[in-house]
């Protein structure tokens, strides 16, 4: 059996707050740990008025802070924001709160318009996409144990082998992880063009490394799971109406859902939907088994991270509630 695991983008309802959104993100991982999913985390967002987690370890020091079991991290932090070092010591802080239940997955986007990643100082101190491997293995050194004479410590960060992940949505992030033997996490869930591709270059080209001895993958998958299939495909409406907005230029808060909102679309807005959000499995029970099922046969990830922006957030938690009852989340 997969495991599957929660990412969160503690999404602002319209209307709602941030601090609103957290508390709500907060309620979803205790609801995960429950139910047994594996991991729980939340991604690096700026400029987003519907994303609440943009001090992203400070969010998951929230979640890790109130749960107990469930492994917590973020899904990710987009390192050329950031400097290696100041990363390293924020996780190896939250791994010396948490030990044992610290996952850190690290992207390359900015994660963010060109405007803002000006505004982040990306390009002060070599944080260009560019540097994006030397940095990674920066980060991977601070995290293992200190060598005499070494000059920069993270500190805490230094001794805590906080497990890193490689996240993608093309084969870049597959090359990288495959060469430095990392786990590697694809966005199948919002960019899945290259999955297939992605995932067969990073097994093939694999090594061994001292933190993984062979290749492990995890897949993103949107899923909107009631009690029906109608149902299911109205909780689903608010992620369409969110995504056009964000691919409009308009970004806003989580719409409510929206009865009919696909026969509203024009035919080129309606084909945008269908190809960026293929990998959704929505509906019913039955018709979620029949999905993922269906997905895990054609891409055998080793594990499933799963999404739903679902704008109630009872309706949200159902929907783990429906998984994990036809899937159990800790696999085997």
């Amino acid at each position: 059996m997969i495991p599957l695991s929660v990412l969160d983008l503690s999404p602002i309802k319209q209307g709602g707050t941030a601090g609103a959104a957290l508390n709500e993100s907060l309620a979803l991982a205790l609801a995960a740990e429950h139910l047994g999913f594996r991991r729980y985390w939340m991604a690096e967002h700026h400029n987003m008025p519907g994303i609440a987690s943009a001090a992203t370890a400070v969010a998951i020091a929230h979640v890790a802070g109130n749960t107990k079991t469930i492994r917590v991290g973020a899904g990710g932090i987009m390192l050329p924001n950031h400097a290696p070092l100041i990363i390293a010591e924020q996780f190896g802080t939250l791994a010396s709160l948490y030990p044992g239940r610290i996952d850190l997955g690290i992207g390359r986007a900015p994660g963010t318009d060109p405007r803002t990643a000006l505004a982040l100082r990306r390009h002060l101190g070599g944080g260009d996409v560019d540097q994006f491997p030397q940095d990674v293995q920066e980060l991977l050194h601070y995290f293992g144990d200190s060598v005499p004479g070494q000059a920069v410590r993270a500190i805490p960060g230094e001794g805590t082998h906080v497990p890193v992940w490689i996240l993608g949505s093309s084969h870049y992030g597959a090359q990288l992880a495959a060469a430095l033997g990392l786990p590697y996490a694809f966005a199948s869930h919002f960019a899945p063009d290259d999955l297939d591709f992605a995932t067969q270059l990073y097994r093939r080209d694999f090594r061994p490394s001292p933190w993984l001895d062979k290749p492990y993958v995890m897949l993103g998958l949107n899923v909107f799971a009631a009690d029906t299939d109608e149902e299911a495909q109205l909780l689903f409406t608010s992620l369409q109406q969110a995504f056009v907005n964000l691919r409009s230029g308009m970004p806003g808060q989580l719409p409510p859902p929206l009865a009919g909102y696909p026969d509203t679309l024009d035919p080129r807005r309606a084909e945008l939907l269908t190809h960026v959000l293929r990998c959704a499995i929505v509906g019913g029970p039955a018709t979620i088994k029949r999905g993922l099922d269906s997905f895990i046969a054609a891409h055998k990830p080793d594990e499933i991270m799963v999404t739903a922006q679902i704008f109630d957030p009872a309706a949200r938690q159902r929907s783990y509630e429906i998984l994990a009852e036809i899937h159990p989340p800790q696999g085997s």
